[in-house]
């Protein structure tokens, strides 16, 4: 997710991390989604079925998968707010509103539930024990009540966003699945790759960009089903409108689309989304997804990516819609391509894509951002977050290695993982040199491609050229003082 403070506002040993199931790109070894949705305007609701054909890619007989529903985190009697005090007005732009996910049922199961830490997780037990490289077959029906809010998952003045509108199946790491509640600081989910075939039901007049690439699609009385696929992909992701506009780019047989309801300046977001696309194939590895859409939508924050699509804030100026395109983008490969525990180590996705960021601006100075004056700004925006916290508080935490849960504000989650984690791999670069860092990065893209990526396996890269497992200690157990 890309925050709006910084742009808009004034070891190895040492980490407790978990060990994820790593994702194949064996066809055969992967879990299958098959989803057919359907949108009622009227009611603002999504009703449909989620097929999972699960393989299990564990060492472990499993006897229960679970799912996270992140649609729940709407509910009027929700215990998590999924939206801070600071941003309710910009989020709930027509008052007060609320959506649900219900289960109505799950079939081939033994039994299933609602539970977790607040009616997050389904549930679902097997007929019989599940081995290792083994499938299973389950069933969901559920319907999706959509709140009117900006954000990743409501309809919008414009739009409707459906991220995260089906139950996901939780990541299975050496502590088993491991369940997402859905806290308001940060992007809130761990997945795995799976391959997804997705069918729409709309009304016709509607738009549908998305995280696949289309298959078919068919009209009669007055609604159209549009089908999906997508390979190696942790999530999917839809926006729908009446009002898109649509330009696109052809990148190295990429089709790139740029969706938007109103800019005055749609080519040259096209433009910073091709080009940062072809920039970050070049240095880190090849985009594997067919299509990239940006989609400029109502959003209370500045954009949120899922693979192969990103959320754009409608309400940003030319230079933030731009350098929230180049942020979202390069989560296509620190967060979509390369995973990560964003629950536990959100510096580790959202450090990258923001320095990522830098390294594009910094090869197109056309856009008018500079590393130097990037940097700075990053700095100084800590510096006064550190000040303030610190007269307020008598002390500030600034440990980066930390769960959601344990951050205050999205002032601090920002500072701690955006400008923190900018300023870290700066400090990085400046000591193992700029050929060694960039040739790190890209082996660390060819190592984790469709795996959850531990820091572990981050910091061992930087570890074996130079001795700066003290500088990522320092950082991440927030004993350095920038």
């Amino acid at each position: 997710m890309k925050r709006i403070a910084t742009v808009l506002l004034i070891i190895c040993c040492a980490l407790a991390t978990l060990s994820f199931a790593a994702c194949s790109k064996s066809e055969e070894n992967i879990s299958n989604y098959d989803i057919y949705v359907s949108y009622d305007e009227e009611a603002g609701q999504v009703t449909g079925t989620v097929k999972l054909d699960y393989y299990n890619s564990t060492d472990n007989e499993i006897n229960c998968l679970k799912f996270n529903l992140y649609g729940n985190a709407f509910r009027e009697d929700a215990k998590l707010k999924p939206v801070s005090d600071t941003y309710k007005a910009r989020a709930y732009y027509a008052g007060a509103s609320y959506g649900k996910m219900e289960i109505s049922n799950v079939e081939n199961c033994a039994g299933w539930d609602i539970g977790g830490e607040d009616e997050n997780i389904l549930s679902v037990n097997l007929l019989a024990p599940l081995y290792p490289e083994d499938n299973v077959q389950v069933t969901i029906s559920y319907s999706l009540t959509l709140a009117k809010v900006n954000h990743r998952t409501g309809i919008t003045a414009h739009t409707v966003n459906l991220g995260n509108f089906y139950p996901v199946l939780c990541a299975y790491s050496t502590e088993g699945f491991k369940e997402c509640p859905y806290y308001y600081c940060g992007d809130p989910f761990v997945s795995e790759c799976a391959n997804y075939s997705v069918t729409i039901d709309l009304p016709a007049e509607y738009v549908a960009a998305s995280s696949g690439k289309l298959a078919s699609e068919s009209e009669t009385d007055g609604r159209k089903k549009c089908a999906y696929t997508l390979d190696n992909a942790r999530d999917f992701a839809f926006v729908l409108s009446k009002d898109f506009k649509v330009v696109s780019q052809d990148v190295n047989g990429v089709q790139v689309n740029y969706y938007y309801l109103n800019d005055a300046n749609a080519q040259t977001a096209l433009n910073a989304a091709a080009e940062s696309l072809k920039y970050f194939s070049d240095t880190f590895g090849s985009y594997v997804y067919p299509t990239l859409s940006v989609v400029q939508t109502g959003f209370c924050y500045g954009g949120m990516e899922y693979p192969a699509l990103t959320m754009i804030a409608d309400g940003l100026d030319s230079d933030n819609t731009v350098y929230t395109i180049v942020h979202e983008n390069a989560h296509q490969w620190w967060y979509a391509m390369v995973g990560s525990d964003q629950m536990t180590n959100a510096w580790q996705d959202e450090g990258l894509a923001e320095y990522s960021t830098l390294m594009f601006f910094e090869n197109n100075p056309a856009y008018g951002f500079t590393r130097k004056g990037i940097v700075n700004s990053a700095t100084s925006y800590y510096r006064a977050f550190f000040n303030v916290f610190s007269q307020l508080n008598g002390a500030t935490d600034t440990r980066m290695q930390r769960g959601l849960n344990e951050y205050t504000s999205e002032l601090e989650y920002n500072n701690i993982t955006y400008n923190k984690g900018l300023v870290l791999f700066d400090m990085l670069r400046n000591a193992v040199g700029d050929d060694t860092f960039t040739s790190t990065l890209k082996k660390y893209y060819n190592d984790n491609v469709y795996k959850i990526a531990s820091p572990e396996n981050l910091i061992a890269l930087f570890a074996g050229n130079k001795d700066v497992e003290g500088m990522f200690d320092a950082f991440l157990q927030g004993k350095i003082i920038i």
